[in-house]
């Protein structure tokens, strides 16, 4: 591996001029194929197998004109100061509005308050459900605009109007994170390599390789059915993995001209050492990503496997164009104290006296004095970093999940406020209401006894009639429970209901009886990501496990590697409940209601933070690897790592870090849970678990780290990331001077 990739890195620096032709061209294919690609398809949610779809299925097959997938809205209207909503003037003013919202654009029906009896007992409250063609994600501004002019003249004659429902308009805009954290991301450069030309790289490439990938996803959107949204991970990801691989492979470079080899053999070594870690740690992100298709999720599958083709394009772009654009500036990707050594400009007679000092003194940087200092008291170290960690974890054992809903909106939002109407007029359970679907040879007699039968349940607050379709062969109740939709005892109704369909369907004739709706799709959705968080840990870690002992040849240190990376996953969940789930520093997050943590958040940053915390694994030991295969004893081989390769990944890290937290200030709940858990989750790993732990496990541990069965060590193939075979080759000393007269620890 490391002889190949030494030949490819050696090759784009010396034909530089043709990978930048061929990467510029490969990007402007995929823009031009995007740009006349079909329109991508609409948004669409499923979940294959689970019995909220089967019933959504059946819905859209026997009820068409119903418009199952269609967007809906329900407006809710209510009287000044308590009057009475039936009288004249008021049913006058509401029925406009019904008037108004039936002639909008691309709506089909709107179900008229007075007739279908939608009034609260107060007479104060009314509402109107309103059902498009169309799906949500197809609704324009044109129709948005249509339903906020119908709600601005009712308000006009006095009446409170809110609404509700996938056809309002949710403003999604965004405040700036993705530049703050680009930003930041380049101070953090331009602070590590102390060059604008070596900061500028790893962006320019990164952005690049997203250009891409993005472009590639949009190319292919209606042939493979990946959404506008389906490249929202990718992005997150590939700038993440973008900016870390050509980080190290550029620092890399860095080292091996600063101890005196000609460029081109130094961007062969960079190529054949930290490029193959590169291979190998982009590996594990595409296993991270690719293994989303466990969950059986086809939103999360397609998301899983367009960010996964995204780091693919990034290890390509890490090992082919990062060395073609440092032959293009091969010296100046240095700082400028280091630049008159390499080209051989006489040193001034300050600089050869600091030169002089620095080797006398042979000053060790910052993380070469933190390795050595774990070294000498490597039990305190583990046990601080594992009790924190621990302790930070304790939350978790807590966690409640969700999905978000109108209740947990902010409270000024039109949604949040319908919400709370409804619940006030209506009942809890009137935001949640259940579908029932009936199928019967005689539908409409065997769902009445249904209904019935349904009404009889504890927590069951009312069942409506029955709706049988054309055939006569499916009908449908709408049954409201007498809890809200995000309360545990309304998902044990459903669970109870479904449990006890049998004896109903034998009681009334009934052929099949399912139990679908919101509420009942967002408890299936939690159930399926629950079921599939196990396998889904297991396939990964596992796969994972077994790439990290072709890679290290060792046993012991891809186990402590993904032990690791569940201690900080743990702590950063822990860290999540506390401030999201219980409201603790809610104030200073800007948190506006604690609640339930989103669903798909366990899954995600294990499929996120684990990508990320094994590529600064990988990074970090296969240095330490180099040096112990080179002849270091344990302990230099861990001082050698952390000379070398601390600093890039406390870079690395702090960048991710800064990404995610931009996100933090945004004013979406969600998005700040989400930029929280990564930024604290990299934060965890990055800086306690493989600064801290690891090295001092290594030190426990001696020679014992790398120990491997030797009938293992007969059958797994030499991969050789160390790059040991490249010491068969003569090194290419820059000019004979010798290599000391530059500091290359900085």
């Amino acid at each position: 591996m490391a002889t190949f990739l030494c030949k490819l890195g050696r090759f784009a620096f010396r034909r530089r001029g043709l990978i930048a032709l061929l990467w510029v061209l490969v990007l402007g294919g995929v823009i031009a194929a995007a740009a006349s690609a079909p329109a991508p398809p609409a948004d669409t949610f499923s979940m294959p197998g689970t019995e909220s779809q089967k019933a959504f299925d059946l819905l859209k097959e026997k009820f068409p004109a119903a418009g199952a997938d269609g967007a809906s809205a329900r407006v809710v209207i209510r009287t000044p100061g308590g009057q009475d909503i039936s009288g004249p003037e008021r049913k006058a003013a509401v029925s406009g509005l019904v008037s108004d919202l039936t002639k909008a654009p691309e709506v089909v029906s709107v179900t008229d308050p007075y007739q279908a009896g939608a009034i609260s007992k107060d007479s104060t409250t009314a509402y109107a459900v309103v059902k498009y063609k169309v799906a949500a994600t197809e609704l324009t501004d044109k129709e948005h605009e249509a339903l906020t002019q119908a709600f601005d003249k009712a308000r006009d004659t006095g009446l409170t109007v809110e609404a509700g429902g996938d056809a309002i308009k949710i403003d999604a805009a965004m405040g700036g994170a993705e530049g703050i954290g680009i930003l930041v991301s380049a101070i953090v450069l331009l602070i590590t390599f102390g060059s604008m030309i070596a900061a500028g790289m790893p962006l320019l490439t990164a952005l690049i390789g997203i250009g891409v990938g993005i472009s590639g996803i949009t190319a292919l959107g209606s042939t493979l059915g990946l959404s506008a949204t389906t490249s929202t991970l990718a992005m997150m990801i590939g700038l993440a993995v973008g900016i870390d691989y050509a980080l190290f492979i550029i620092s890399r470079y860095r080292s091996e001209i600063t101890e005196g080899r000609e460029p081109q053999e130094a961007a062969g070594r960079a190529v054949g050492t930290a490029g193959s870690a590169v291979v190998f740690a982009g590996l594990t992100v595409i296993i991270a990503l690719a293994g989303l298709a466990v969950v059986n999720i086809p939103m999360l599958t397609k998301m899983g496997t367009a960010a996964a083709g995204t780091v693919a394009v990034a290890v390509l772009i890490a090992v082919t164009l990062v060395p073609a654009l440092l032959g293009f500036a091969p010296v100046k990707v240095l700082r400028r104290a280091d630049r008159k050594a390499v080209t051989g400009k006489p040193l001034s007679a300050r600089q050869q006296r600091k030169a002089a000092k620095m080797v006398a003194r042979k000053k060790p940087n910052l993380g070469m004095r933190w390795a050595s200092y774990v070294l000498r008291h490597p039990v305190a170290v583990l046990l601080v970093g594992v009790l924190g960690l621990g302790a930070m974890a304790l939350p978790a054992a807590s966690l409640e999940l969700g999905l978000p809903g109108e209740g947990t909106m902010a409270a000024d939002t039109t949604q949040r406020k319908a919400y709370d109407m409804l619940s006030e007029s209506f009942g809890p359970g009137f935001n949640g209401p259940l579908t029932i679907t009936v199928s019967a040879g005689d539908a409409s007699t065997a769902a009445g006894g249904v209904g019935k039968a349904l009404a009889e349940l504890d927590g069951v607050a009312s069942v409506s009639p029955a709706v049988p379709n054309v055939a006569n062969d499916t009908a449908i109740l709408n049954l409201v429970p007498s809890t809200g939709p995000a309360d545990h005892a309304t998902e044990e109704q459903v669970r109870a209901i479904r449990d006890g369909v049998g004896a109903i369907e034998t009681a009334t004739g009934a052929d099949e009886i399912l139990v679908t709706g919101q509420t009942a799709m967002f408890i299936d959705f939690s159930q399926t990501l629950d079921d599939a968080l196990l396998p889904y840990l297991a396939l990964v870690v596992g796969l994972a496990f077994l790439l990290l002992v072709l890679v290290f040849r060792s046993v012991l240190v891809p186990l402590k590697a993904a032990l690791g990376f569940l201690l900080s996953v743990s702590a950063a969940l822990g860290a999540v409940v506390a401030v999201f789930q219980w409201g603790w520093l809610a104030d200073v997050f800007g948190v506006k209601e604690a609640g339930p943590v989103m669903s798909t958040m366990p899954i995600f940053m294990i499929g996120v933070v684990f990508g990320l915390a094994m590529d600064y694994e990988v990074f970090l030991v296969s240095r330490m690897r180099e040096a112990y295969v080179h002849g270091a004893r344990p302990g230099e081989a861990v001082v050698t790592g952390f000379r070398y390769g601390g600093r890039v990944v406390s870079a690395a890290a702090i960048i991710m870090i800064s990404v995610f937290s931009g996100f933090i200030t945004e004013q979406n709940d969600l998005i700040k849970m989400i930029g929280f858990a990564l930024a604290t989750a990299v934060l965890f790993d990055a800086f306690v678990v493989r600064m801290a732990i690891v090295p001092a496990l290594f030190a426990l541990l001696g020679k014992s780290a790398w120990w491997l069965p030797k009938w293992l060590d007969r059958i797994l193939p030499d991969v050789d990331v160390e790059g040991a075979k490249l010491d068969a080759r003569a090194p290419a000393v820059h000019r004979g001077r010798e290599p000391h007269l530059v500091d290359s620890s900085r």
